[in-house]
């Protein structure tokens, strides 16, 4: 009772015990690092969110709806119809770091983003290339860029915005209840950033 992992949910605690194994001292969480409850903070975190996923070691990917099957083809169907892949905020976590593993709903590697660079490419339309950095994202057009993002859901309609705003370095304040003025004010930004007619 004493290890403060022991007063945690299961999945930060086995990620701590993942990460440990793998030689780390800590984690990051989005989920239990940011606190939610101060705007402030809040806005810090979702416009440094995307330099932080880059800047990690490694990205420890969870997929809670993915069993571990004995065959690899199975478990490549299974990878592919992931919620993951279609949830907005876990496009910058594919792309931000070099380094991501994906692991099981039994906590089993499936692999890591560059072993999976075939199915993931094809589960969420991202050209390999810049999956694994044989070129920079960045060098894709908006247009492309907005392609990626265009069938992911998120739970708060502001969030459509405020989750890609690493994937086109674009940082600007954060305002639940706006609701769609969010998308209209990252565009209002992408067209004063960057020079692309797409």
């Amino acid at each position: 009772g004493r290890n403060p992992r022991d007063h945690v949910g299961k999945k930060i605690r086995q990620c701590c015990k993942i990460a440990e194994g793998d030689g780390y001292a800590w984690i990051w969480v989005d989920s239990c690092c940011i606190n939610k409850e101060s705007s402030t903070e809040l806005s810090e975190a979702i416009n440094s969110m995307f330099s932080w996923y880059s800047l990690a070691e490694v990205c420890y990917v969870y997929l809670e709806d993915v069993p571990y099957a004995d065959r690899s083809h199975h478990r490549i169907l299974s990878f592919q119809k992931s919620r993951w892949h279609s949830r907005g905020w876990t496009l910058q976590e594919l792309l931000a770091p070099a380094f991501a593993v994906f692991l099981s709903q039994e906590w089993k590697a499936l692999g890591t983003k560059y072993n999976l660079r075939g199915p993931l490419s094809k589960c969420t339309g991202i050209d390999v290339k810049y999956l694994t950095r044989e070129r920079d994202f960045r060098d894709a057009s908006v247009a492309m860029r907005m392609s990626w993002a265009a069938k992911r859901k998120t739970r708060r309609v502001e969030d459509e915005a405020y989750c890609l705003l690493g994937l086109f370095d674009i940082n600007m304040p954060t305002l639940y209840g706006e609701g769609r003025q969010a998308f209209q004010r990252l565009q209002a930004e992408l067209v004063k950033q960057i020079v692309d007619p797409t």
